[in-house]
């Protein structure tokens, strides 16, 4: 969630353990798959220290356990997509492009193909979530939760607290956008179930952490960047392709395009 802190790492674990213990297992194989390749590829070690390197790496190895069942097939896909998003990663970085998690959704969407292509019985049957209330209240920190696929309050609450450790006006600024989001979701006539564990929130939570700042016009840039990502989710959800955190990416590609032709015209 684009914060360079180990407490604030840390405290994901936690939470990614907390909701399956498969999946924290995965989230550090993965993120040790992703820095190893970085180490005997030579990759600069400021950036590898920074963690670049094992941020797409621990997503692909979370997302593969939630999509694939846990045989020793989907832990080789760990390793090999961990190493993949950590080569993807360096190609954008190599060119000075903040591309966020992209590598992520590009190795996971290649690995989710494949196993739909030739290895069917390796996907885990989705399960039907049923929810018929709507509390607010949680929209927010099940948004928190959805960016590492956990889709309990527990988890959510403990990457809230995560970022909040790191930068406290990034974790309110997502909190808002993915209230926000959710909010006006339900206006659309969107699921609620969907809403309700997060899946319409997690995106603008991730859209507005990248606006946030204390200037009213960061808020401004944040309010667009998580309507767009909103668009996008709906858009995909309709075409019922999984969206993973591609709707950040490219409304954050979209919005930061946006605000340097503002800035250039403002100084004109």
């Amino acid at each position: 969630m684009l914060q360079e802190k180990a407490a604030t790492g840390f405290f994901f674990l936690i939470g990614i353990f907390y909701g399956s213990f498969t999946m924290g297992a995965a989230a550090l194989l993965a993120t040790i798959s992703g820095t190893a390749t970085a180490l005997l590829l030579n990759y600069n070690k400021s950036e590898t220290d920074k963690g670049l390197y094992g941020f797409s790496a621990a997503l692909v190895g979370v997302a593969v356990m939630l999509f694939l069942k846990a045989v020793i097939l989907s832990w080789v896909f760990v390793i090999i997509g961990a190493s993949l998003a950590t080569i993807v990663q360096h190609f954008f970085i190599k060119r000075n492009l903040a591309v966020f998690t992209l590598p992520f959704v590009l190795v996971t969407w290649l690995i989710i193909l494949l196993a739909r292509s030739y290895i069917t019985g390796i996907l885990v049957e989705p399960s039907a979530a049923i929810v018929s209330t709507i509390d607010y209240f949680t929209f927010g920190f099940k948004g928190f939760g959805q960016v590492i696929f956990q889709d309990n309050l527990v988890a959510g609450l403990l990457f809230f607290v995560a970022v909040f450790i790191s930068s406290p006006i990034s974790a309110l600024y997502g909190l808002t956008g993915g209230i926000l989001s959710a909010i006006i979701a339900i206006q659309l006539a969107v699921p609620i179930t969907d809403i309700s564990i997060g899946l319409f929130s997690y995106n603008a939570v991730l859209c507005a952490i990248v606006f946030a700042d204390t200037q009213v016009k960061a808020g401004i840039w944040a309010l667009v960047s998580v309507l767009l990502s909103l668009l996008v989710s709906l858009f995909m959800a309709k075409l019922n392709i999984i969206p993973l955190t591609f709707p950040f990416v490219l409304a954050a590609f979209i919005t930061l395009f946006l605000k340097r032709i503002y800035t250039l015209l403002s100084k004109k």
